[in-house]
């Protein structure tokens, strides 16, 4: 299930100034005194993830972008959006008054087509907390082991339950580029590599397969999906 929220702003705020730990902190904001108000505390898997906003471009006073949020966890989603409701929209993000002008509740088709909302992040060496990059390490192969190995992982957690998913988890691929997103946090600053797609693509999906593939679209591919990477939105 997703939420698709219309933001604005009341004054000029550069595009690069928000940051997506502010973002995930805005959204956490909405949770308190709720069922998950102590979610951002869970050790494991958290089973969420937001898309880049959109359109790119500053903040301008009464310029309406977007953004999504998506979960498995209809409740997750359903809370959020009632909070959101229940504050009249409002909240404060990266220091800045923000406007929730529109909250609305979407549920995305199974696909075996998607492109990448927000970058996908893998670790190539998660003890050197090294990330995987293209231009460091070209191996497609690599890439795509690692992406189903902590697909299958995550699917595994929030069901309990195995499948078996023969082949690789996409046939097709069209790359876009490679970025370097700039995370801050209490005066700390942090690089995460990460890889955007113009097309992500499974030629059949079984009916079996069906669950595994709303799932991915839902909660995220990669790592770091709370922090609000491996956004993917699905292609007609």
């Amino acid at each position: 299930m997703r939420l698709l929220l219309s933001i604005a702003m009341d004054e000029r705020t550069p595009y690069d100034r928000i940051n997506k730990h502010g973002i995930q902190g805005f959204l956490y904001s909405f949770l308190r005194g709720t069922d998950y108000e102590d979610y951002h505390d869970k050790g494991s898997f958290k089973f969420f993830t937001f898309s880049d906003i959109f359109p790119l471009g500053d903040f301008e006073p009464n310029k309406v972008k977007s953004l999504l949020v998506s979960s498995p966890d209809d409740d997750f989603i359903l809370t959020l959006r009632d909070s959101i409701h229940s504050r009249d929209g409002q909240g404060i993000l990266e220091g800045h008054n923000i406007y929730i002008l529109n909250c609305k509740v979407i549920r995305a088709q199974v696909s075996g087509r998607f492109i990448s909302a927000s970058p996908i992040v893998l670790y190539e060496n998660s003890r050197n907390n090294l990330y995987y990059s293209f231009n460091r390490n070209k191996s497609l192969s690599f890439f795509l082991e690692r992406l189903k190995e902590n697909a299958m992982k995550k699917y595994k957690a929030y069901y309990e339950e195995d499948l078996n998913l023969e082949g690789n988890i996409f046939d097709k691929l069209v790359f876009r580029k490679e970025v370097a997103v700039r995370l801050s946090k209490e005066g700390r600053t942090f690089i995460v590599i990460g890889s955007v797609w113009r097309l992500l693509e499974k030629f059949k999906i079984s009916k079996d397969e069906e669950k595994f593939y709303g799932f991915i679209m839902d909660c995220g591919l990669g790592e770091k999906n709370s922090l609000g990477f491996g956004f993917i939105n699905p292609l007609r």
